[in-house]
């Protein structure tokens, strides 16, 4: 794994349990919104899609660079749409970086040929 590629993954991953939050954030102030008077919707609302927008275009560049084959990359979008997706998306994201890190070891050490 290249280093562009890398670090493609590694903003995704970074992004993905912030997005996660968020969602959860916006539900919260969605029901107290229903059940009280507060109402902080629309700021949360704003954070969250920016967030979800910048998870977005961080997994399309995420997709190019890695050539995610189409089940992973419909797997790494329907993880930001679920309210906890991103949770799962990170963890994975932080498997396939350490098992990328270790593939590229074991070729500089001469272990495996690719």
């Amino acid at each position: 794994m290249d280093l562009k590629t890398a670090s493609a993954l590694r903003r995704l991953r970074l992004v993905s349990a912030p997005e996660a939050v968020s969602f959860l954030l916006l539900l919260l102030c969605s029901m107290l919104k229903r059940t009280t008077d507060f109402n902080a919707v629309p700021v949360m609302g704003r954070v969250h899609a920016v967030l979800f927008l910048l998870y977005l275009v961080l997994w399309a560049l995420a997709w190019y660079r890695t050539r995610w084959s189409l089940k992973t990359a419909a797997l790494y979008f329907v993880l930001a749409v679920l309210p906890t997706g991103g949770f799962f998306a990170e963890r994975r994201l932080r498997r396939e970086a350490e098992d990328a890190v270790i593939a590229s070891r074991a070729r500089q050490d001469g272990v495996v040929n690719a």
